[in-house]
């Protein structure tokens, strides 16, 4: 028996079977002289809803795992060279890919007999979002041994209006060209209320498309905003389960207690009571042998006064 093996049977346990199984775990390989790996296997975490779900992904839907890390190292080439083309591509990817994942999950634990909430799934979007933004989350998702959800990254591809609208404002190469100025002949033939006239509109439009960029900013600034207080509450939530869970285990664990100490004063009661009981006949047959003691003598008494006379 070692950790790896032990972690990946109780990660793949139902949040409410985790505890017993870990104590259970810990106590063999206490009893089996291993006292290192039994306070190791100790302190593994008992994992949230959303996290239990998606270890499930890795572990139920293993083909999901690497288009998945793909995904997320080309999103993030995209991101780092402003490629605004295969950017808006693999946005639409991502989102579709993460929803599909997410709805998934969320069968996998209906399946397994503990389905989850709304919350829950927005928390495994948010781990899936983390996955692809960042390898290191990548790789812990990938061991199927989350504790928590991971949290959702700030900035990356998801903030997909201020992704794209860097890629169309980079410096030329990744950006797309510019519109075509026109020739110094075609401006020399435009009266002045024209080229006044196109002055005003493009400074129009570009107020237009500030106010348009200004609007998508705070929209996606409200939004991550609004998913982080969601996730804050899901995961206050699982604690707050969890916590109710240990709770309940130590519950039982007293109750099993509790019940061995009545055994066991019970069983010291009848005890003491057939104690008292071979007291009493013992007093009993000590009295009857000096009542018999005293008989004797008497007999014994008169038959020498007899034998006198």
């Amino acid at each position: 028996m070692d950790l790896d093996t032990v972690a990946d049977e109780l990660y793949g346990l139902r949040p409410e079977e985790f505890t017993a199984a870990r104590n259970t775990r810990a106590a063999a390989a206490r009893t089996a002289g291993d006292r290192a790996l039994a306070d190791r296997i100790a302190r593994l975490r008992r994992p949230s809803l959303s996290a239990w779900a998606a270890n499930l992904l890795v572990r139920e839907r293993p083909d999901a795992v690497a288009p998945l890390l793909e995904l997320g190292e080309g999103l993030r080439q995209a991101h780092r060279e402003l490629d605004g083309g295969q950017l808006r591509e693999l946005t639409r990817r991502h989102h579709s890919l993460v929803g599909a994942l997410a709805r998934q999950a969320r069968q996998l634990t209906a399946d397994a007999g503990h389905p989850i909430g709304d919350g829950a799934q927005r928390e495994v979007e948010a781990t899936l979002h983390a996955v692809l933004a960042d390898p290191d989350a990548a790789r812990e998702w990938a061991t199927g041994h989350l504790v928590k959800a991971l949290e959702q990254p700030v900035g990356f591809p998801t903030t997909g209006p201020e992704a794209v609208r860097r890629a169309a404002t980079a410096p030329a190469g990744t950006a797309a060209p510019a519109t075509a100025r026109p020739t110094e002949g075609a401006t020399a033939k435009r009266t002045p209320a024209a080229a006044r006239r196109d002055r005003e509109r493009e400074a129009e439009r570009r107020r237009r498309l500030e106010r348009a960029r200004e609007e998508a900013e705070a929209a996606q600034r409200e939004l991550g905003a609004a998913e982080k207080e969601t996730t804050d509450i899901a995961a206050r939530a699982d604690a707050a389960e969890q916590h109710a869970e240990e709770l309940r285990g130590r519950v039982t664990e007293l109750r099993e207690l509790l019940k061995q100490a009545e055994q066991e004063q019970r069983e010291a009661h009848t005890g003491a009571r057939e104690a008292r009981e071979r007291v009493r006949s013992a007093d009993r047959r000590l009295r009857d042998a000096r009542r018999h003691a005293m008989t004797a003598a008497t007999k014994l008494a008169e038959l020498e006064g007899a034998d006198e006379t």
